[in-house]
């Protein structure tokens, strides 16, 4: 089952992920809501739409805009509504 690791924890897990790019999209709802910290950081891919950030915080560590949401993607990126990928810092074990 794929993880995300990250601080020597386990913050995403499931089988249900996207591969988009190389990155592992995890549903929203596996990802641990108490690493999460909502950034103001947001971009623009053309295919995919305006993207939002989380950055990730536990044990004193923090990681700014590790993570990644698009909230309203392109057609064409539909698959990744609803989910979150995480910055190459982020373990992913498949």
């Amino acid at each position: 089952m794929p993880k995300a690791i990250w601080n020597d924890e386990v913050i995403a897990e499931s089988e249900d992920t996207v591969v988009l790019e190389g990155n592992h999209y995890f549903p929203r709802a596996s990802v641990r809501g108490d690493v999460l910290v909502p950034s103001e950081t947001h971009t623009v891919c053309p295919w995919k739409g305006k993207a939002s950030y989380y950055s990730l915080r536990a044990d004193g560590h923090t990681a700014p805009d590790a993570a990644w949401f698009y909230p309203d993607p392109k057609p064409d990126a539909s698959a990744v509504r609803d989910r979150v990928a995480f910055r190459r810092d982020v373990l992913i074990q498949a």
